[in-house]
């Protein structure tokens, strides 16, 4: 699918852009399935917010459970100080996952279209298999920063193979929250790892190399429009800013690792009753 350039330019630079790559009405019939599972949740039982300004001490067994689960979590300033949601729902929610590809009909449907299984093993897999999926809305006014981070630092394998699709459901730009990276990034270390004690049920990100995060100038704007796909590598830097304008900046994503690498026992991420969800 993909052309020789493009799996070069993947290789070198550690990410691709596809451009218009997946069809406006599976785009719009996400983004309505992913509203009507906001609608449903029930956000007076739960509100677990997720943010990464904390170094993801915050995790819980919410968010440990929601890797064979849907589950939503809600957005840092969708909240007042005594727990109180600020907002509507539907704007309140940061994102929904982690196993949509699995248990929900239309996500199921969306993951298999062919444009993934094809890319991926043009940039060299032999049995991508899904892991997580999420769906992030990056809402108006509240949608909060995602840190400098590295995929491969949540999402542990050996040898590393992660690769993170990105896949923008609304037009994304620098006004509205876009993704960042490090062209040439995924040559660096890795500069964090969280692992999960699994007798605690506790996670710790602890810090592995001292390299700087990338600053404006070593970084690019990820700007596209609705229907694009990013590929990236599991060390590439990448980071969102905060979203302060009046439109959100729905996405959804899909993170893949090759069938026969070890996936490690203490990453957050363990599908023990889900089945290999190959691409």
């Amino acid at each position: 699918m993909l052309s020789e350039g493009q799996i070069q330019q993947f290789h070198h630079d550690g990410y691709l852009v596809l451009e218009d790559a997946i069809a406006k009405p599976a785009i719009e019939n996400l983004k309505i399935a992913a509203l009507q599972i906001v609608d449903n949740f029930d956000i007076d039982r739960h509100r677990t917010v997720f943010t990464t300004a904390d170094r993801d001490s915050g995790r819980d067994d919410y968010f440990f459970d929601s890797a064979e689960n849907i589950h939503c979590f809600l957005e840092e300033g969708a909240l007042d100080q005594d727990g109180n949601l600020l907002k509507p729902a539907r704007l309140a929610i940061n994102k929904i996952g982690h196993a949509m590809h699995d248990l929900h009909p239309v996500f199921n449907e969306f993951c298999r279209q062919p444009i993934f299984g094809k890319a991926l093993r043009d940039i060299g897999y032999t049995a991508p298999l899904l892991w997580q999926t999420m769906y992030i809305f990056k809402q108006p006014h509240i949608g909060g920063e995602v840190r400098w981070h590295q995929d491969g630092s949540y999402l542990i394998s050996n040898p590393s193979t992660v690769t993170g699709i990105w896949i923008a459901i609304e037009d994304a730009n620098r006004d509205n929250g876009c993704l960042w990276v490090q062209p040439g990034g995924h040559r660096s270390p890795l500069r964090e790892i969280f692992q999960v004690d699994w007798a605690k049920r506790e996670g710790k990100l602890t810090d592995l190399d001292s390299t700087p995060w990338p600053d404006h100038n070593q970084a690019v704007a990820v700007e596209v429009p609705a229907g694009s796909m990013v590929i990236f590598q599991d060390h590439m830097p990448h980071y969102s800013s905060q979203n302060r304008s009046d439109c959100s900046r729905h996405a959804f994503t899909l993170h893949v690792a090759e069938k026969r690498a070890n996936w490690s026992d203490s990453n957050w991420l363990q599908r023990r009753t889900l089945g290999d969800f190959e691409l």
